[in-house]
């Protein structure tokens, strides 16, 4: 029999195009015992070039190398790790594949870090990102993960799940058109021409006139809400399940993308990176919103902190019968 005390404790790392982020819970009490996020840009230049820089792929290993000490620290035994949109695009990607191995080895003997399609990270999403809408009878859900490379749109209907991974995010919107600081009126043009026509490549895979309520995760989104809220600090639990009517919202992108990164940094919420960023993933926020009120006629966003790390630890949950300890 298993040692239960030695395998209670799993690890979620979800690396992405702007960040990576980790999860520990503790799978014995059901508690979360640290989520931390880092801006590491591994995405830097790979819309471009098609390559990481190393300058990417070193600030990431650091990173990644503190989360492996926490989670040595913890006692994790099992976790995973996966990587999306920059990761997919990158032609050296071998090369990160192995700093990964090597790193989460020290957890768990061959675990690397896993390149999903779209469709599973949209879904792995949408489990985290709804687990604490059970039962409010706000069905159906559509989830929006706003990411640094790619946006996902999931939903679940009577016909079953319905994903989408569109290739628009806050650090490729802002590589390909919003160049100057802030953008240009033309810059914002050329970018809501590229992102409703992200948007209508999900609405032909995604009944997104169906959805009732529409979830926004990750980063772009919580920092959003927690403007529109006034917070004083980044609070993820009063940004949790918070309710952002659009037109409060409209208020916030818009006074974004009238500022410079400098200027959205004297607000103590912003991240210092993701100060300039935030603009494009404004634009796409209030695209989204503009498409939802035609389409479905929805009037608010509900902003979820749970998300595709929180999908992945359910996910370590349900396997860990059939796990065995190294």
């Amino acid at each position: 029999m298993a040692d239960t005390n030695a395998t209670s404790a799993v690890a979620a790392i979800d690396c992405g195009t702007n960040s990576i982020r980790l999860l520990i819970h503790d799978a014995a009490t059901g508690t979360e015992v640290t989520r931390q996020n880092t801006i590491v840009r591994l995405g830097q230049g790979v819309d471009e070039t098609g390559m990481f820089q190393p300058e990417a792929i070193e600030r990431t290993r650091e990173a990644l190398a503190n989360y492996v000490d926490e989670m040595e620290r913890a006692g994790v035994t099992r976790v995973r790790m996966v990587a999306t949109s920059a990761t997919r695009d990158a032609s050296n990607r071998e090369g990160f594949f192995a700093m990964t191995r090597e790193l989460l080895g020290r957890i768990q003997s061959g675990a690397v870090a896993e390149v999903i399609s779209g469709e599973e990270e949209a879904a792995l999403s949408f489990r985290g990102a709804t687990i604490d809408l059970a039962g409010t009878g706000r069905e159906p859900f559509c989830v929006i993960d706003l990411g640094g490379g790619s946006t996902e749109f999931v939903m679940e209907t009577a016909d079953g799940l319905h994903a989408c991974s569109t290739r628009m995010g806050c650090v490729r919107v802002t590589e390909r058109f919003m160049h100057t600081d802030p953008a240009t009126a033309e810059e914002t043009n050329e970018a809501r021409t590229y992102i409703r026509e992200r948007i209508a490549e999900a609405e032909n895979v995604v009944p997104l006139g169906q959805a009732r309520t529409v979830v926004g995760c990750a980063g772009t989104f919580t920092t959003l809400s927690a403007l529109a809220q006034n917070l004083p600090t980044y609070d993820p639990q009063s940004i949790h399940m918070s309710e952002i009517p659009f037109d409060r919202m409209r208020e916030v992108t818009a006074d974004l993308r009238a500022k410079t990164a400098k200027q959205r940094l004297e607000n103590p919420v912003m991240h210092p990176g993701r100060a300039d960023v935030i603009g494009a993933g404004s634009t796409v926020v209030e695209e989204l919103m503009d498409a939802f009120k035609r389409l479905a006629g929805t009037q608010s966003f509900i902003i979820s902190e749970k998300d595709i790390l929180d999908g992945i630890v359910a996910t370590l949950i349900d396997d860990a019968p059939n796990q065995t300890p190294n």
